[in-house]
């Protein structure tokens, strides 16, 4: 509804008792007669307006008053329906359960000079119980209601109209009560709540933003024939009340059996969502495709039985089984074959510039710039930055799989440096640091071990500061796009070497799986989950420490056929069991054996 007009400025008279008090607001109309607030009815006239809400005089009679609504006044008047309304607040029907932060009451009314006669400006601006809405255009109106309603949880309004507002401007309050009197009649959460997973077909509900795109995920449903539809979140913005009602709007008409987002999209801190969702009875799988920790660490107490997570990486199920959350399933990273497959008859790369061509090549970060910023934006103690190199190269190498927990056996020093850190933040930094510390010295010694064999490494500039003393020859590439240029890349390698990163010990990484679906070799660095994931030898050729690097690149080298052996067998494997598709079906898999019914 676009903003009207404005009716001619109004003159508002306060009229005063023998006391001096306020007792009503006359209201000078053109070319029409004057109104009062209260006329000769006083605070009974505005009282009546509650009728509707059929408040309890008790808290015993409260279990017997209307379902839970949220009360929006049309109308501050005199404030006489606002005051009972406020005195009453415990004992509202929706009032149980509302998080202390939001309103109980939201108020309507764009009448500033009223307001001011009347002497409510300042409670109305003040009271943090009460919403007050002035916008002028009565849409604008409706969207700031919407996001309260969202907050609420979806609760239907209940409108009380004051009936001089109703005179005073019919097309703004009169069209208001209309939209707001719809949502009191719409039941939502009796459509909302639903037994799921009750059919053959999973109907998923999938978080994205426009920065971050579930393409695979997306993609995997689309090839399974699994209804789904992509709710966008604005600007990455948590829980936004936009994105809240948008849930809301899909929960009803879509129908979902089940939410999934990757790396807690959309999960904000304060719990919102979680809530939200626990009471829709509506099931959230959050699939984390990097470390969960980074993440959930911001979210402790906010474990809801409705949440299931899924980590790429085993390790983390007992650490985050700690942490409070219930349900946590080992998910492994897996490949899309549509994208990454063996180069068509008659190509060799397709359209590829020929200076991708290599006998050995290495497609990853240095590490070194992400490691000095972190340094820059640490603020770390002396101590702890003059031992960080020393503590990171030993972790590297140590059983322990948290930096937190070798950090803490590292030394008592150490140990209390890191328990003096400000926060939980600084803490997380410092883990950090020493992860990526670790990941640059341990890909650096790996990749040395290639510089025998000329090889190509793709990634940011900071190799050309790494390799800047290597006399043997190398060539560098800037980094390619995933999506773009990686499937087209890896055919192009004799050997595509790989190694992992020091967050994940015992994990394997997205390249163990998609250079095998685009039909080409890869040498990687051997984990202990991977040997549930690939027949070591024959499917899988590994190394189990740096210094293997050039006797295994050299053997690979000089026998094609024992690496084309292993090109068809490792992608026999990862197109029976290691596609987004096999991950999807494992997921849903789990998600309606926790949920189902």
């Amino acid at each position: 509804m676009s903003l009207r007009t404005p009716l001619p400025q109004r003159s508002p008279c306060p009229l005063f008792n023998a006391e001096g008090r306020v007792i009503d607001v006359e209201i000078d109309r053109p070319g029409a007669s004057p109104l009062r607030l209260l006329g000769p009815g006083g605070p009974r006239r505005e009282l009546a307006i509650l009728d509707a809400l059929k408040l309890p005089d008790s808290a015993a009679s409260a279990a017997e008053s209307a379902r839970p609504c949220l009360p929006v006044l049309l109308g501050a008047g005199m404030g006489h329906a606002l005051a009972r309304l406020l005195e009453l607040a415990p004992r509202l029907p929706h009032a149980a359960d509302c998080p202390p932060n939001l309103p109980l009451v939201a108020v309507v009314d764009k009448e500033d000079a009223i307001r001011r006669a009347a002497g409510l400006e300042s409670q109305l601006l003040s009271d943090s119980r009460l919403l007050l809405i002035s916008d002028p255009d009565p849409s604008d109106a409706l969207t700031r209601l919407s996001r309260w309603q969202a907050a609420r949880g979806g609760l239907p309004f209940l409108p009380l109209a004051h009936p001089v507002y109703q005179r005073l401007d019919k097309p703004y309050y009169g069209w208001l009560r209309e939209q707001l009197e719809a949502s009191h009649r719409f039941d939502f959460w009796s459509r909302a709540r639903q037994m799921r997973f009750r059919s053959a077909e999973t109907r998923i509900l999938l978080i994205t933003s426009r920065y971050f795109l579930l393409g695979e995920v997306a993609g995997a449903c689309a090839r399974l024939g699994l209804p789904h539809r992509l709710l966008t979140l604005p600007d990455d913005e948590l829980a936004s009340s936009d994105f809240v009602s948008a849930l809301l709007r899909e929960v009803v008409e879509f129908k979902p059996d089940m939410v999934l987002t990757l790396n807690h999209l959309g999960v904000d801190r304060e719990g919102l969502l979680t809530d939200l969702l626990a009471r829709l009875e509506l099931p959230l799988a959050s699939w984390f495709v990097d470390n969960p920790h980074l993440v959930l660490h911001l979210f402790e107490g906010l474990a809801s039985p409705w949440l299931a997570i899924f980590t790429w990486d085993k390790d983390n199920i007992p650490s985050l089984k700690a942490q409070g959350f219930s349900h946590v399933y080992h998910l492994p990273l897996g490949t899309d074959p549509e994208r990454f497959h063996p180069p068509g008859a008659g190509e060799s790369g397709g359209s590829a510039p020929a200076r991708w061509r290599a006998g050995v090549s290495f497609v990853g970060n240095s590490m070194r710039y992400k490691v000095g910023q972190r340094l820059a934006k640490g603020h770390f103690p002396r101590d702890m930055l003059l031992t960080y190199k020393d503590v990171a190269a030993a972790f590297a190498n140590a059983p322990e799989r948290s930096a937190r927990d070798f950090a803490r056996a590292w030394s008592a020093d150490l140990a209390a440096s890191y328990d003096a850190l400000p926060d939980l933040e600084a803490q997380l930094a410092y883990e950090t640091l020493i992860t990526w510390e670790a990941t640059r010295q341990y890909r650096e010694r790996c990749v040395r071990g290639l510089l025998g064999f000329e090889p190509l490494i793709v990634g940011d500039p900071g190799w050309r500061t790494t390799l800047r003393k290597e006399s043997r020859p190398w060539r560098w590439h800037n980094a390619l796009n995933y999506y773009a240029d990686l499937p087209r890349f890896y055919p192009l390698s004799t050997i595509n070497f790989n190694t992992t990163s020091v967050q994940m010990k015992g994990a394997v990484n997205q390249r163990v799986f998609d250079v095998p679906a685009a039909g080409a070799f890869v040498l990687t660095d051997w984990r202990e989950q991977m040997d549930e994931l690939f027949e070591p030898g024959v499917e899988m050729a590994s190394y189990r420490h740096p210094d293997e690097v050039p006797e295994l690149v050299r053997r690979y080298l000089d026998h094609p056929a024992e690496r084309e052996a292993l090109i068809r067998a490792g992608r026999r494997r990862v197109l029976a069991c290691h596609t987004w598709d096999h991950r999807l079906q494992s997921l849903i898999a789990i998600m309606r054996d926790v949920f189902g019914g």
